[in-house]
């Protein structure tokens, strides 16, 4: 009976289920697993009145230092709009200023302050419990195992930046 015969062309149809053998399936599971992280680490932040996007122009801040905006879009994966408002929420809390850059009257570097480090301390000891509930199912060494395996993926051939 035809109807009882698997169609061809719904085999090769992209999902995120597990097993699945379509092209796409990697990045679909990837795309899920971000979405469960950033559930988790939004979950972490919350209670400090921060969202992920404040968080990533944080770590940016911590990481190189006074940062212009429109770099601080490209190593946030924002658009200039985006991190420019970004920046006015953690100016208007406090957490970031914006500098004057030594030599060009109009460019503005952004600062984390000394409450936005102890905001970006204090969100890292929120989310170590929320962190381990994350991988939780997997066995001893996984996590370990998974964070190297995702590292050598998003940054190939040991490239850091």
């Amino acid at each position: 009976m035809a109807a009882d015969a698997p169609d061809e062309s719904a085999t090769s149809r992209a999902t995120d289920r597990p097993g699945d053998a379509s092209p796409f399936a990697l990045g679909l599971l990837l795309r899920r697993a971000h979405w469960r992280a950033a559930a988790v680490m939004t979950e972490a932040l919350r209670p400090l009145g921060i969202e992920l996007r404040h968080f990533a122009v944080l770590i940016v801040l911590v990481e190189h230092g006074p940062t212009m905006q429109r770099d601080l879009a490209a190593a946030t994966g924002s658009d200039k709009a985006g991190v420019m408002r970004v920046v006015d929420d953690l100016e208007r809390r406090g957490l970031a200023e914006r500098k004057a850059v030594p030599g060009d009257r109009r460019a503005r570097a952004v600062e984390i302050t000394p409450d936005g480090l102890a905001l970006f301390d204090a969100a890292h000891v929120a989310a170590g419990p929320l962190a381990e509930r994350l991988v939780a199912e997997l066995a001893p060494g996984e996590p370990e195992q998974l964070a190297d395996l995702l590292t050598r993926f998003a940054y190939p051939r040991g490239e850091n930046s």
